[in-house]
């Protein structure tokens, strides 16, 4: 993993935006900015979410969408995107999701951050782009971006590259966390082998474990006969 390079850094507070007959308070419009900014455990300086229940938060401090996406998205959306255009705090260049894994960390700038979780795409992707299937189209390619949570808090730059520093034993990269949570939900060998990761963020944990859990309830049942 070299030459990781940010192609922008991207920050934006929350601010009203129509969809369909109501009004949504989102942070996803985002625009760069050329000078350091302080990154802390929460967020970079300057940056926001809407909905702090599915966004936001030690796990997800970060986004990060790799620049090499962008090529196809235009493709696919006819028409040029402009930085930011996924609501990334990062856009990055050299770090796709069949590259970098879980539990990933690097030093970035004064920063230190690590990969905690994929980038579950939300609603608020067909609102920027006036597509009803965006959050799907997302998620079904792949090319879904991903978290960071900041190990140590410090100044970034744009101008700055990734250092990349340590990696779990353990590796599973993004692309993999994704086929585990979104296509392959009944395989439950997967869904434990990722929870031995610490490094896995505490909402994707959540959502494993109760897989786990529920095959066996239903693996009593079967056996008891009981329902």
């Amino acid at each position: 993993m070299q030459n990781i390079e940010i192609q922008s850094l991207n920050v934006g507070k929350p601010k009203e935006r129509q969809f369909g007959n109501k009004e949504v308070l989102t942070g996803i419009c985002k625009q760069p900015v050329t000078e350091p900014v302080f990154l802390s455990k929460a967020n970079f300086d300057g940056d926001g979410q809407g909905d702090l229940v599915n966004h936001g938060g030690v796990d997800k401090a970060v986004c990060v969408y790799p620049y090499e996406h962008y090529l196809y998205w235009e493709k696919e959306l006819g028409k040029p995107l402009d930085a930011g255009a996924f609501g990334e705090n990062l856009t990055l260049r050299g770090l796709i999701e069949d590259e970098v894994c879980i539990g990933d960390s690097f030093q970035i700038g004064e920063a230190v951050v690590q990969v905690s979780q994929p980038r579950q795409p939300c609603f608020k992707l067909s609102l920027v782009h006036d597509r009803k299937d965006m959050p799907v189209l997302v998620q079904d390619t792949g090319f879904t971006g991903f978290y960071f949570r900041v190990l140590k808090e410090g100044m970034v730059s744009p101008s700055d590259k990734l250092e990349h520093i340590a990696r779990p034993e353990l590796a599973i990269t993004v692309s993999e966390a994704n086929r585990l949570m979104h296509h392959t939900k009944d395989d439950l060998d997967g869904a434990r082998k990722i929870l031995q990761l610490d490094e896995l963020s505490t909402s994707w944990r959540k959502t494993f474990n109760k897989r786990i859990a529920g095959d066996v309830v239903n693996t009593s049942e079967r056996l008891t006969g009981n329902k």
